[in-house]
């Protein structure tokens, strides 16, 4: 198939591969984006999200993140909603308020996909977080002062660390 995203190249349950002039990337299907969300807790602890991602075969420390419409129904899913549902399910901790903050390709030289941020504001622990019975989630809530000092012992445990998570930073700074 040929149309404005290229020439398809390959095709699978969650993912396309298209050719575009010469450049291959891949496009996520089932979904209208993603969200990620900025969470810092009351005592300035900042929430994240520890599981494996089978495409590193790794434990990865990140955002708590997820696809927005993904579920059968709910394809036209709001954004902020999503990032509410994403962040209850991951961390156990529910929003009062769901500030947008910017949207920003994925990784712009291998998918067409965007995220959105968010920064969760007025933030209540409900649960206990860990995902969906798909997912394997450790929650970390880590205090701002210190979470330099925490992701390196995470990175010499041999854990990845998202690159996203310092724009987080930064962000949590500005307040």
């Amino acid at each position: 198939m040929t149309n404005s995203k290229g020439d398809l190249i390959g095709e699978g349950k969650y993912l396309r591969l298209w050719n575009r002039g010469g450049w291959e990337y891949v496009e996520r299907h089932n979904t209208r984006g993603i969200v990620a969300i900025i969470a810092v807790t009351a005592d300035r602890r900042l929430l994240l999200v520890e599981q494996r991602r089978p495409a590193l075969d790794a434990r990865v420390i990140e955002l708590p993140a997820g696809l927005v419409g993904d579920h059968p129904g709910q394809e036209q899913e709001d954004f902020a909603l999503a990032a509410e549902r994403e962040l209850l399910e991951e961390t156990g901790y529910a929003a009062g308020r769901m500030e947008l903050i910017f949207d920003a390709p994925l990784s712009s030289g291998l998918s067409s996909a965007h995220m959105t941020y968010y920064r969760a504001h007025d933030l209540t622990q409900v649960d206990e977080g860990g995902g969906d019975e798909m997912e394997d989630i450790v929650v970390h809530a880590v205090p701002l002062a210190e979470v330099d000092a925490w992701l390196a012992a995470q990175r010499a445990k041999g854990i990845l660390v998202d690159p996203r998570l310092y724009v987080a930073l930064y962000l949590a700074s500005r307040d």
